[in-house]
């Protein structure tokens, strides 16, 4: 009986745990299906919270090239060190390793992660755009909380000899300057997204859907010649050094189409390197800086003149004694060069003589003249910081404007618009619309702003001033060039330097038929010369030389006669600009 009691109570006892053990088993199958169906939405989304994650997909600029293909700016991809501060804040020890390795300023890289921790920042970057290989040794470390992600950095392969047309583009791939600032839309495209799964340090598991692919940016043909620039920005590096001057320009641009084939500055800057992307080095003096241009404003008051009827080519105006007063100013040439023509008085670069023509012209009648060349107008070339210069209306002219303006004073222009103008006296009196984009389709979008007649004839008076005046120095063997020297005195607050200068040559090849107009500026040159006879013409042979090879542009003047003489003959006199 006994037995039996302790039989039923242990089985009691059995029978009791098995009923908690049962209890227990309904209890957890009730929490997993609370869990799997009744929390499941809030439970996925605390999960994704913490481990999935869309990530941005970079989109990839759109290259830069030249005429002929050559690469002027291009996208790489590259690894950015991030990190998410709140786990960085507490491994030091691994962050000194990081900021070793990423050559960061240790106690900068902690309060850096300190700041961010402290504002409840998920994420921070450690550092923007690190090397392959310093990559590799980073995610080597295995630092719980830092990731690399990829982005991409702007290269130009041309350095310095196109920087200031070019541009470039900051950190995160954005234009700031130049044509990467003017096409930036067009460049930029679009970035996509992508979701991907991280662990519990932050690190990417695995890919999954892309929620928006990437939208690449176009690709860029410019105008430029990338030969051509490396040409011309040595020429200017050398009469930099031989006539030891401040600054200098040059623009090469095709007459009928109005493209930029070449465009350099002096200073400049390597574009691949941030640090130099500071003060007026990266600033492109052709479209931004005006100067007032001289003696190469000569061949636009002769052709008013001829628009006006009031002259023709062969009529003489009276020079001598070599100076013309009006009121309390005098005008001056550098000899009494007597009865000229229109031609001599171009030829000679004579300053009375173009004030007397000038004077007898209507103001509004001359005006009008100069301002359809573009002087006063922007050239929208939509080139970012592009000026119009300074050109006064007639009713604000003083009664000596009229006559300074014809040789050049009292006018500011930018190299960009006069290379422009001299191209309509080239393509018989047509404006062409400027343009950094290569085209392979005659623009006939140019404006007539004189007639053709009037553009011949100023254009062999400016071959003149080549073959027998003041221009000889701008000589090419076997071609023949039109141009017009000119020298100002730089101005200054209360007036104009005296021994301060710009030297500047304006001109076209061939002269028979003009394909290539160039623009030469000298500013300030200290070597013992200034005249734009002697600083300017010879970088204006010397460019449009190459110019005129790279083009394939046939010679026009096979006579070697003639050729060995353009290459020795002396300057007729007159203005020595």
């Amino acid at each position: 009986m006994k037995t039996q009691t302790i039989n039923n109570r242990w089985t009691l006892r059995r029978q009791f745990v098995l009923l908690i053990f049962a209890c227990l088993g309904l209890v957890l199958v009730g929490r997993a299906f609370y869990l799997q169906f009744i929390e499941y939405d809030f439970y996925r989304t605390e999960g994704n919270a913490r481990h999935l994650r869309s990530v941005a997909i970079p989109a990839h600029r759109g290259n830069m090239h030249d005429r002929n293909g050559e690469p002027l700016a291009i996208s790489t991809p590259i690894k950015t060190a991030w990190g998410v501060p709140e786990k960085l804040i507490e491994q030091p020890a691994a962050l000194r390793e990081v900021a070793a390795l990423l050559d960061l300023p240790v106690d900068e890289l902690l309060r850096k992660t300190e700041t961010a921790a402290s504002q409840g920042k998920e994420f921070m970057y450690v550092k923007r755009h690190v090397t392959p290989d310093v990559a590799k040794k980073v995610d080597a470390l295995n630092v719980e909380g830092l990731g690399l992600l990829r982005e991409y950095r702007r290269y130009f392969p041309s350095g310095r000899a196109a920087s200031q047309v070019v541009g470039f583009t900051d950190i995160d791939d954005v234009g700031r300057e130049g044509l990467e600032l003017a096409y930036n839309e067009w460049l930029s495209g679009e970035p996509g997204k992508r979701r991907v799964v991280q662990d519990r340090t932050g690190r990417e598991i695995t890919g999954m859907d892309i929620i928006k692919p990437a939208v690449p940016g176009k690709d860029l043909r410019l105008s430029i010649d990338k030969q051509l620039q490396y040409f011309s920005d040595q020429a200017l590096i050398d009469v930099i050094k031989e006539h030891k001057a401040e600054s200098a320009s040059v623009v090469v641009m095709k007459v009928r189409t109005g493209e930029v084939l070449a465009m350099s500055n002096y200073p400049s800057y390597n574009p691949n390197d941030m640090s130099k992307r500071t003060g007026g080095q990266q600033r492109n003096r052709s479209v931004t800086d005006v100067f007032e241009p001289g003696s190469t404003m000569k061949p636009f008051t002769i052709a008013a003149a001829l628009e006006s009827g009031k002259f023709k080519p062969d009529d003489i105006v009276y020079t001598s004694p070599g100076y013309y007063s009006i009121g309390k100013y005098q005008i001056n040439d550098v000899r009494d060069n007597g009865w000229l023509d229109l031609r001599g008085i171009v030829r000679k670069s004579s300053n009375v003589g173009v004030s007397k023509v000038a004077t007898q012209l209507d103001p509004e009648q001359m005006w009008s003249v100069f301002d359809s060349f573009g002087f006063g107008r922007s050239p929208g070339s939509e080139f970012p910081g592009e000026v119009a210069g300074y050109f006064n209306h007639p009713i604000l002219w003083h009664h000596i404007e009229q006559a300074s303006i014809s040789y050049g004073y009292g006018i500011s222009v930018s190299a960009l618009q006069l290379v422009r103008a001299y191209s309509a006296l080239a393509n018989d009196g047509v404006l062409p619309a400027v343009s950094f984009i290569a085209t392979d389709v005659p623009q006939d979008e140019g404006l007539r702003v004189i007639d053709k007649q009037i553009a011949r004839e100023v254009r062999n008076m400016l071959e003149s001033v080549v073959t027998d005046g003041t221009g000889h120095r701008a000589a090419i063997p076997g071609y023949r060039v039109a141009g017009k020297t000119g020298t100002s005195h730089r101005s200054v607050e209360g007036g104009y330097a005296e021994d301060r200068y710009v030297s500047v040559f304006a001109g076209f090849a061939p002269a028979s038929r003009p394909e290539l107009a160039t623009v030469v500026v000298i500013h300030d040159p200290k070597g013992g010369q200034h005249f734009g006879s002697v600083v300017a013409a010879p970088v204006f042979a010397d460019v449009m030389s190459h110019a005129l090879r790279i083009q394939n542009i046939e010679p026009d003047d096979v006579d070697d006669q003639r050729v060995g003489l353009g290459s020795v003959l002396a300057p007729a006199g007159g203005d020595r600009s």
